[in-house]
């Protein structure tokens, strides 16, 4: 798998949350409620690519987002985010979204299908994201979103925790040799594992009621 060499080590990354994505907001709340046992506390809207999300803390750093399009957004000039143009099917982990403090640098180490950096809002919040032109996903979804926070204490600070942790995370993809290899020089999390195969993305959460996975 190709990625662009620069002379510029590469920062660390870090996992920032993992993407479910759902063609309405309502059908992913369910899932998750289903198969967590947890209901996922309010988000927000994103007027630059037309979505809504819910939002849960799994902890003093990563997050588990539910995300769709918003029915009642006006439609975006560029592809939405994690695919939600064409994603019609149910609810699933779309993608895995890693954090980092300089994604122009980042990026140039990246999957060269990764996209440029976007500007996203959500109220009163700014952030720089990984967003292919057409709105896809690299690797369908196996080769992790770049983001890039503000200074200051991370988001998920500010949301709600309801005693669930991510346990394992499991990214199954034909070429997922390629992506752990790509990825060894700037990141690593025991949580984390890459298995050759169909593509899947399968995580386990340790939750109130036990250790649940979605699938």
């Amino acid at each position: 798998m190709p990625g662009h060499s620069v002379g510029i080590p590469c920062p660390r990354l870090v996992l920032d949350h993992l993407a479910i994505t759902a063609r309405t907001l309502e059908e992913g709340v369910a899932w998750v409620r289903d198969s967590l046992g947890i209901e996922m506390p309010p988000g927000g809207s994103h007027p630059r690519m037309g979505t809504h999300n819910r939002l849960l803390s799994l902890g003093a750093s990563d997050f588990l987002e539910v995300i769709a399009v918003d029915p009642d957004a006006q439609p975006p000039a560029v592809g939405r985010w994690y695919g939600l143009d064409s994603f019609d099917d149910s609810p699933r982990i779309g993608t895995w979204i890693l954090g980092t403090p300089d994604i122009a640098n980042s990026l140039a180490h990246a999957h060269p299908d990764s996209g440029p950096a976007i500007e996203a809002v959500r109220g009163d919040l700014e952030w720089l994201i990984s967003v292919p032109a057409d709105g896809s996903m690299p690797m369908q979804g196996a080769w992790p979103t770049l983001i890039q926070w503000p200074s200051g204490p991370l988001p998920v600070t500010r949301m709600q925790h309801r005693g669930c942790a991510l346990h394992s995370l499991t990214v199954r993809h034909p070429e997922a040799g390629s992506i752990a290899t790509l990825l060894q020089p700037q990141f690593s999390d025991p949580r984390i594992a890459f298995e050759t195969g169909p593509l899947a993305l399968e995580a386990t959460f340790d939750t109130p009621s036990g250790r649940r996975t979605l699938r």
